[in-house]
């Protein structure tokens, strides 16, 4: 116990460790505020579609050279998420169908871009890299930790200022539609934010574990809670926490970030499951 605190002591003399447990708690704050509200209108799986969108974009930026490629991600993942909203919401391509081929696409694209123009060396690693997000988040800039702050400020107060109208259209958008609410708009801010989330997230889990930040802090969340507000709450407080305990592991074991941080996901999942059991809340 006296090595592990020992190490711990020392790690945490270094400025990435604390860039990857700040950007860690904020996308898992983020993550778990809209997570609910996928799950319940059975859209979680934008998660995927969108993640995989970002693993093509950034495949391209690393084509083009481009420095700071954020931004172009972010810019691409959210017209992908306007366009994965459009189209399922046409009838002869449902969403599930959207979202499946438009991620697929975007992935083969992107592996296929990275095979043909290589900029580097070693492709498979940057695949990995990119795909399970093995190492990304212990190399972050303090650029990049300001950037995902402002953000994820911004991701929060729109959640706060423009709740209510989540919920209603989470709940019963049908309804919600004939009070006069605007659902388009509010479905598409929730697509918005939702690709805001996975760009910021890829540094922390890799394009392919990104729906677990999304899934699982809700479903952990409803085996305990009924109301929309109490699980949100929870869901909030599982995901900053299991995140913690992820990156903390991680670090001192030497393990991949996201998987780990995956795994405690499950634990954590596990555990909600036998309190819900237990106190009747499932």
């Amino acid at each position: 116990m006296s090595d592990i605190i020992e190490k711990a002591n020392l790690y945490f003399q270094y400025s990435f460790v604390w860039y990857a447990l700040i950007v860690g708690v904020l996308i898992a704050l983020c993550a778990s505020l809209l997570g609910v509200t996928l799950v319940l209108k059975r859209f979680s799986f934008i998660g995927d579609g969108l993640s995989h969108v970002a693993f093509g974009a950034m495949a391209v930026a690393s084509i083009l050279n481009i420095s700071n490629n954020m931004w172009f991600i972010m810019l691409v993942t959210v017209m992908c998420a306007v366009l994965l909203l459009r189209t399922g919401q046409n009838a002869k391509i449902k969403g599930d169908a959207a979202i499946a081929m438009i991620s697929v696409g975007a992935l083969a694209i992107g592996y296929l871009f990275m095979n043909i123009f290589a900029t580097g060396p070693n492709l498979s690693g940057d695949v990995c890299s990119t795909l399970f997000g093995s190492t990304s988040i212990l190399t972050l800039t303090e650029a990049q930790v300001k950037l995902c702050a402002v953000l994820s400020v911004i991701v929060v107060v729109l959640f706060i200022l423009f709740y209510n109208k989540i919920f209603a259209v989470t709940f019963d958008e049908v309804f919600a539609k004939a009070t006069g609410l605007k659902t388009e708009f509010y479905n598409l801010l929730i697509a918005v934010i939702t690709a805001v989330i996975i760009v910021l997230a890829m540094n922390l889990v890799g394009s392919l574990l990104i729906s677990a930040l999304v899934i699982f802090p809700a479903l952990s969340a409803m085996r305990i809670f009924k109301s929309f507000l109490s699980v949100t709450i929870c869901a909030v407080i599982i995901s900053v926490f299991c995140a913690l305990i992820g990156i903390f592991v991680s670090i001192l074991s030497g393990t991949p970030v996201g998987a780990t941080i995956v795994v405690v996901y499950i634990l954590a999942f596990a555990i909600s499951c036998v309190i819900g059991k237990v106190t009747g809340g499932n």
